[in-house]
């Protein structure tokens, strides 16, 4: 081979140790560096150069023209990736689950320095005193106090619920443009690695480790399906809809609900929707209800691959309004697939909160309306608009301002009341009051009832919330409040009332009540709560067992892909040393053929 050649190869070898060295280094550089993949080098033999060709050879005669630095080599494991992406997305999911069973655990446990349980103890307390002594103008008054803070400390756990479902919603907004800007990055990466890539010599290995990355932190907050097109672009679907898709990025758009505020994320290219005068686009809860960007109408499992991402983990437990005791009050109400309730945290402890403080409120009601007279039957009376109507099985009382357990407008005490005041309306009678069988009901003379008037109680309504007995809208009666020897507790024979007191006693020992629908268990009202605050124990306990396990399989799977991805100095600095002497062999290979050359030009005079 002629000596100008020569230098071709030992030149070759010079650059392809120092590319080497490079590599070697940017390695080094970036060992703690988040994302970072380290890059092998591969090296090759350059083209031969024919110097003849024999076709009774074997071979053909050539010469080696030195070695080129082919490739830097990006190291991935596509399938660890794969599952590495899922397992965080699931891990993620549990965490944030976990987070808010704790939120909720302290919610419940403690408000003001006491647990919400003493402010039960104490209500059942202030009965069973009144019991001893129903007449005492104490133990009324500390009925009456021990009621009013139920109401308050109850309605600062529900506060604080509702509070946090407004901190739950304000992270689901920006959750969602955290993906979106996301998206339009990596749709950017995909552009800078096409120009680089284009030519088919260069590898953007560093753009592909941050896009890398970004499919990394995507795959937490929703579950992602991805791949990689010939030309080197990434697409992206959540949840089984494109996000990015060639030259596009369908941004996630959020629905605000009118009422709650609550944040719903939605893909705008799958709704419909109008447009105002200024031609921007107008959604209703209507047009995107087919756009949901998660699906809760299937069951959270692994195994179904439903429990995959941090937002849907907190949309689930945020809920989607917040939840009074008319969720829980039917199996229907309660597992429609048009409520997430029964698997919303924060909802599902709204409603059976609720319904504790309901109960207690219906129940003592119903007692003090007994002993005041109420009744059922039928009532006829003309309406406010002049029209004769007649309320069936309705809840009555003839107003006797005289009578017990009545107010001076002859209503019957109530002790906890809506906002909106007393859930009795008085009417004026213009027809015969009628027994639920349809009997006529007498006077004390033996004659029909067909004149006078009476207080008709106005039943709840789900679909008016003002009439609604739930936390948010309870009270104690205001002139209880004020007087609460109002009670009484004496008959008209001067004689006390035992058997209201303790009736009142009975109710809170009745063990009738349960959580939810799909609970057999029973509870009095006295124990009620602490098995509520037992299921969300044993709730949280579930959610962090599974999450320590999924931390445990994380730690697992992350530690076989750094051993693929990550960059071991110890290996480094081996390649480093092995560079560096092929660059000074490469070197001193120059050397000599320069050493030949100067013989030969200089001593033989060639």
């Amino acid at each position: 081979m002629p000596l100008m050649g020569s230098l071709y190869v030992g030149s070759s070898g010079l650059q392809t140790s120092q590319n080497a060295l490079n590599t070697t280094a940017h390695n080094l550089t970036n060992t703690e560096t988040t994302g970072f993949v380290r890059q092998q080098v591969q090296q090759s033999s350059r083209s031969y150069l024919k110097l003849s060709v024999d076709v009774k050879s074997v071979n053909n005669k050539q010469v080696g023209l030195g070695v080129t630095y082919s490739r830097v080599k990006h190291v991935r494991d596509y399938f660890l990736d794969k599952i590495y992406r899922r397992e965080s997305g699931r891990s993620m999911f549990y965490e944030v689950s976990t987070e808010v069973m704790e939120e909720v655990e302290g919610q419940l446990g403690e408000m003001h320095g006491e647990a919400f349980q003493t402010s039960i103890e104490d209500f059942w307390t202030a009965i069973q005193e009144l019991a001893k002594d129903p007449a005492s103008s104490v133990t009324q008054g500390l009925l009456v106090q021990r009621g009013t803070q139920l109401i308050q400390r109850a309605q600062a756990v529900y506060s604080g619920l509702s509070a946090y479902q407004n901190n739950l919603n304000m992270q689901i907004r920006d959750q969602v443009d955290k993906i979106n800007s996301y998206g339009k990055r990596i749709l950017e990466l995909n552009d800078a690695i096409r120009k680089i890539e284009a030519g088919g010599v260069e590898q953007a290995n560093d753009l592909r480790d941050t896009r890398d990355l970004l499919l990394d932190e995507l795959s937490e907050m929703a579950n992602i399906n991805y791949g990689e097109s010939v030309n080197g672009d990434v697409w992206v679907q959540i949840e089984g809809v494109d996000f990015v898709k060639g030259p596009r990025c369908f941004e996630m758009g959020v629905f605000a609900n009118e009422e709650t505020g609550f944040y719903t994320p939605f893909w705008p290219q799958n709704a419909s929707y109008t447009e105002d005068a200024d031609g921007n686009k107008i959604y209703t809860e209507e047009s995107i209800s087919n756009a949901h960007v998660f699906k809760f109408n299937r069951e959270i499992s692994s195994d179904l691959n439903t429990d995959i991402g941090g937002l849907k983990a907190m949309i689930l437990a945020r809920g989607d309004h917040r939840a009074n005791y008319t969720d829980v009050a039917t199996k229907e109400a309660y597992n429609s697939n048009q409520s997430i309730v029964s698997q919303s945290v924060i909802m599902n402890v709204q409603a059976e909160f609720d319904q504790l403080i309901h109960n207690i409120a219906t129940k003592i009601n119903e007692i003090l309306g007994t002993a005041a007279g109420v009744t059922t039957g039928n009532v006829t009376y003309k309406d406010e608009n002049g029209q004769n109507v007649t309320l069936n099985n309705a809840q009555y009382c003839l107003a006797d301002s005289n009578g017990y357990m009545r107010k001076d407008d002859g209503s019957p005490i109530q002790m906890f009341v809506t906002n909106s005041g007393s859930g009795y309306k008085k009417v004026t009678l213009t027809g015969p009051l009628t027994d639920a069988a349809g009997n006529p009901v007498l006077d004390a003379d033996g004659n029909p009832i067909q004149s006078g008037d009476v207080w008709v109680y106005v039943p709840e309504d789900a679909n008016d919330p003002s009439s609604l007995l739930t936390i948010s809208n309870l009270q104690i009666d205001q002139e209880l409040k004020q007087k609460p020897s109002m009670l009484g507790f004496r008959l008209e024979d001067g004689s006390e009332d035992k058997a209201t007191a303790n009736a009142l006693v009975d109710a809170f020992k009745d063990e009738s009540y349960t959580l939810n629908p799909n609970i057999s268990k029973r509870s009095s009202f006295v124990s009620y709560y602490t098995d509520l605050v037992s299921q969300i124990a044993n709730t949280g306990y579930v959610s962090r067992s599974i999450y320590t396990d999924q931390q445990s399989i994380m730690e697992s799977i992350n530690g076989a892909r750094e051993q693929v991805i990550g960059v071991s100095s110890d290996e480094e600095l081996s390649n480093m040393v092995k560079f560096q002497n092929a660059y000074n062999a490469s070197s001193r290979y120059i050397n000599v053929i320069d050493e030949m050359l100067e013989h030969l030009l200089s001593t033989l005079g060639v």
